[in-house]
This record gives C-alpha cells, structure tokens and sequence, in this order.
C-alpha cells in the first residue's frame, strides 16, 4: 500500500494515483482512532472545496468516522478551510476535516486536520494520527442513509456561521459605500461567499469549475495575469485581491495592477492593528518571513517568535500566548481576533478596511510602512527539478558549501526550516524543498527588483552548476 504522509499543511495526492477511496478510508480510519483513544463520543465537522470528487471522498470519509461510532457535522455544499476550521470552534468538536489539496494543481486532491480550537492540528497530533495509518482496510461500510438513521450525520450550513463572524468584525456598511476592489476567487471555495457579501463589487472566477482551468489555484502573480491586467485597465478600481483555492491565503494587488507580496500583506495588517486599532500581542511568522517585521515590532513594542514554515506551527503559538498575528510567505496570514488560521478573504476585507477608514491608497499605507522599516521588493522561484538534484543541492547547503552565490559573499546563514543566506544591506535568499510539491523554493529579498534578479539568477547558476 501506499506510504500516506502529511507534509507542511495536511496530506495531497494526485486524484486516483495515490488519493484514492481506498486511501482516504485509511487516513480517515486514523482519524477515528486517534480521537476515540482521547475523547469519549468524539464529533468531528467535515467539509469539501471545489476539487474533483470532493463530495465523494468527504462521504466515504463521513461513512467511516460513523462507523467507528464518532457524530459528523457536515458542511452543506462547498465550503473554505476557514469555514470548517471555524465550524470545528463554534459547534466545540473534536476536529475538523476539510477534504482539499489548497493551491495545488487541479489533479491533486487532499486531507486537512483541524483542531478544536479553530486551526490547523498540531504537528505533535498530526504526527500521532500519522503513525495510526494501518497500511490497509478490510472495514465495512453502510450507505450514509443507514448513519443519517441512526443521528449520528447533521448537516450544518458553515457558510452561515462565516458570514456572522465577517459581519461582527468588519464595518461592511463603510466598505461597501467606499471601496471598489476587484477579487479574483481563481475557481476556488471562496466565491461563494464573496458573491454574497459584495455581488456589486468586481469579481473574476467565481464560478464552479475544478479544473481551474488548468492552472494551480496559487494566489501568486504568475498566476493572476487576468487580476492584474482588470487592475491596470480598469482606472477607478482602488485594489484587488485573490485567494487560493480552499481560501485561507491571499495575493494582493495595488490600483496600478502590481503585485504586493505577504511580506508587505503582513506589515500592512501589522500596522494597521497597532497604529490604527491600537491592539498589541505577540508576533509569530515564519521563517521564510522577511526580516523586517522585527522592525515593525521594535516600533511598537512587541515581542516576537520565528518559528519553523507550516502554519501549524504558527497555530500551536497562537492557541498558547496572546498572538496578535500570525503569517507565513506563501500567504497565509491569522489575526488573533479571529481564529487561529490562515483565512485569505479575512485579510482582503482586512486592508480593504483599512484603505476605508483612512482614505488612502493602497500604495500611500506601504508608504507608512516603509517609513517605519525601509523599502524593500520580493520575488520567489519554484524550480522543478529531480529528486537527485534537489536532494545533492540539500547536501551541499547542510555542508555549508556555499560562500557565494555569483559575486554576493555571504556573511551568515541561519537553519530554521531551509537555509537562509544574508548579505549585504539586508539582503537575503534562502533555499527550502516544498512540503507539499515536488519543487526547491529559492526566495529572495532586495532595495529593488533589479537586485531581485540579479540575486537569483546568481542562485541558480550556482547551485544548478
């Protein structure tokens, strides 16, 4: 049988190779017997996003979890990760599952574990239900009218419950009278939402269609050409954003249709929190995080922690200390005040907001910003390569190999998760293989887009050489 693995944000496969119906039983078995060793009649709440065959691996993993004896909560129709997560707080169940594979490319589907208290499950948890995998299955199942019978399925509306929460939190009065945004759904869960909360505003993709049309649903700005250029052509339009496919990362966009990436996304909603709403916590980020929130933190007086990439990690935290954000490069960014999860819509509306209250552009806030930390620009590279390749690029940076990279010397290299190599006037790479794709990620900070360029074209010669 296949070896199931979860990497840095649940488990993905690709669609009838190795996520099978055979293999979510086994995951989902797993499941079952993790919480009946912990709690006593244990409920879990389910949900399913856009994918091809979500309704039928949310089912067979549903006829599982009752036929170990466990109460299913399921989330009607197609829903984000943001919904269960917040689903598994509100109606105090023992986890959720969102049936997703996230930003991944449309043949992958996958398996999300939610916690009790609205976030990603621990890695500590996610490693125990791992190890509980049995490497087949000979258990059997009713059909799920038999469960629906007996009391142990309910179908709850999630969707609901989220619009609740946007609206306790947002003055969407003001938002709707003063903001004209465009938002790019990129086929994902999050269009139904946001066609109900603003169908008068601007919205691009939001439609059912699981292929997204052939595209990862990755909130990056090679993949959100249409966002940008509706941006650029389209005058009185303030900003845009976009969200992946299950809805818990963002990718933003100025008037002029430029891309701002998370390390900005994260400053922005950092200072707008504390300047602008007066709150203060801690700060959590990942380690691919710029290192410039330390700035934005000395400023206003808060302490700070770095943890290892997977927003897990970043959860964990925030369910333990007074976090007042939490966020990661790859878009995933939580407010304190909200869940401690990723949620993409939540930050959209959250700088829409902010561009609301204050009148300003987009472009005037990182102004502010960069007042406080410096200017800076960001681009990342996603290189494909062979498993025998990645893994002798790994080797080399463990061996500390790397003095240079073209005429850049590098003056220190710190290893939380991935190698991180600085430079000169703040600049740094860092090199990282993806927990969830067959790629080495080369990330990289600047004064410009220039030195950008420059610096990981210098990346890749070295360590392609």
């Amino acid at each position: 049988m296949t070896k199931i693995k979860f990497g840095t944000d649940g488990w993905r496969a690709i669609i009838a190779e190795s996520y099978t119906v055979e293999n979510v039983k086994r995951v989902s078995i797993a499941v079952a017997d993790y919480l009946l060793q912990k709690e006593n009649n244990p409920t879990i709440v389910i949900g399913h996003d856009c994918r091809f065959g979500g309704p039928m691996f949310l089912e067979i993993a549903t006829r599982v979890f009752c036929e170990k004896g466990l109460k299913v909560l399921i989330g009607e129709g197609i829903v984000t990760t943001p919904m269960v997560s917040l689903g598994a707080k509100e109606y105090n169940a023992d986890m959720g599952i969102v049936i997703t594979a996230s930003h991944n490319p449309p043949d992958y589907n996958g398996y999300k574990l939610k916690s009790s208290f609205g976030g990603p499950s621990s890695p500590s948890v996610v490693s125990e239900v791992e190890a509980l995998i049995p490497e087949k299955t000979s258990i059997k199942l009713e059909e799920l009218s038999h469960y629906k019978n007996l009391g142990q399925v309910e179908y709850v509306n999630l969707e609901d419950l989220y619009v609740k929460a946007v609206e306790n939190a947002f003055d969407l009065d003001l938002i709707r009278s003063q903001s004209r945004f465009a938002y790019d759904a990129m086929f994902g869960a999050g269009y139904k939402v946001m066609k109900r909360l603003f169908p008068n505003q601007n919205l691009l993709h939001c439609m059912h269609n699981p292929s997204f049309e052939g595209r990862a649903p990755e909130p990056i700005a090679k993949n959100l050409e249409a966002l940008s250029n509706f941006l650029a052509s389209n005058d009185f339009i303030q900003c845009g954003f976009a969200t992946d496919g299950d809805a818990d990362r963002i990718g933003m966009y100025n008037a002029s249709g430029d891309f701002i990436d998370s390390h900005h996304i994260i400053l922005l909603v950092l200072h707008y929190l504390c300047k602008y709403k007066g709150l203060k916590g801690k700060v959590v980020v990942a380690f691919s995080v710029t290192d410039r929130f330390k700035k934005m933190c000395a400023h206003y007086g808060l302490d700070y922690e770095v943890t290892k990439i997977g927003f897990k990690y970043i959860a964990e935290k925030m369910t333990q200390e007074d976090v007042l954000l939490g966020g990661e490069e790859s878009g995933g960014i939580a407010i304190g005040t909200h869940i401690p999860e990723r949620d993409g819509i939540w930050m959209g509306l959250t700088l829409i907001e902010f561009m609301a209250k204050t009148g300003k552009s987009l472009d005037n806030l990182i102004d502010e910003v960069y007042e406080i930390v410096g200017s800076f620009k960001y681009s990342r590279d996603d290189l494909h390569l062979t498993e025998e390749k990645k893994q002798s690029i790994i080797k080399a940076c463990d061996e500390d190999s790397f003095k240079y990279f073209g005429s850049h010397e590098v003056h220190e290299v710190a290893r939380i998760d991935g190698y991180k190599y600085f430079f000169d006037k703040g600049e740094w790479i860092m090199i990282r293989p993806s927990g969830t794709e067959p790629v080495l990620r080369v990330y990289c900070e600047a004064e410009n887009y220039d030195k950008v360029s420059v610096l990981l074209e210098a990346v890749k010669e070295t360590i392609l050489s």
